[in-house]
């Protein structure tokens, strides 16, 4: 999972290097905390969240098909 954010992710930030993702794995649900720097921040969340949501359904398919729940929080 971290693999496909991380894909999903460097194409739209300016600093690749700086991007940060940390799982956490609860049984039937995995968290992920994507951390990007500061000025990369509204080009990941997008306009009114867009960009945000269409990073979080992509995870989000992607989890159903191992028959996992997912949460993807943009830090």
């Amino acid at each position: 999972m971290k693999d496909l954010l991380s894909t999903i992710v460097k194409p739209l930030v300016s600093d690749p290097e700086s991007i940060s993702i940390t799982q956490q794995d609860l049984g039937h649900t995995i968290i992920l905390q994507l951390h990007v720097a500061p000025e990369d921040m509204g080009k990941v969340i997008g306009k009114q969240g867009r960009r945000a949501q269409a990073i979080r359904a992509i995870v989000k398919a992607k989890a159903v098909r191992l028959g996992k729940k997912v949460v993807v929080d943009i830090v």
